[in-house]
């Protein structure tokens, strides 16, 4: 059997007519051509969500993030016992690493891990509001 290609060796235009057989005429464009013209239907048929913003972002002023520090960078950080990470500029202890010391320390928010490796080490934490 004779391939469609072979079938048409010798005819001009293969069997699309003059203009259709050029580049992506006859598709409407390659890729997203026509996206918002010819192809509109098609678009909002089975690209429904393609456009647009979808769902939202909280006001900056409205986010809290903690500015935390761990353990270990508090260990290296600070020589005496007594430590105020509020004054320090810090919101939360965090509790990577080890405590070789005992500490007392005032902090807004600290996480279980924390106070308790800094209970086993002979020290306290005390969360202020």
């Amino acid at each position: 059997m004779v391939s469609r290609t072979n079938k048409f060796r010798g005819s001009r235009y293969h069997g699309r007519g003059k203009k259709s057989g050029r580049g992506a005429g006859k598709r409407g464009g390659r890729g997203n051509a026509g996206i918002n013209k010819h192809r509109l239907l098609t678009r909002l048929k089975y690209m429904p969500r393609h456009w647009g913003m979808h769902g939202f972002n909280r006001h900056p002023s409205l986010r809290k993030v903690n500015i935390s520090i761990n353990l270990q960078e508090l260990q290296d950080m600070v020589e005496g016992d007594n430590v105020n990470l509020g004054e320090l500029g810090y919101d939360k202890l965090l509790g990577k690493g080890k405590m070789n010391r005992g500490m007392n320390i005032t902090v807004a928010k600290a996480s279980a891990r924390a106070v308790s490796k800094v209970e086993a080490a002979g020290g306290s934490v005390t969360i202020e509001d």
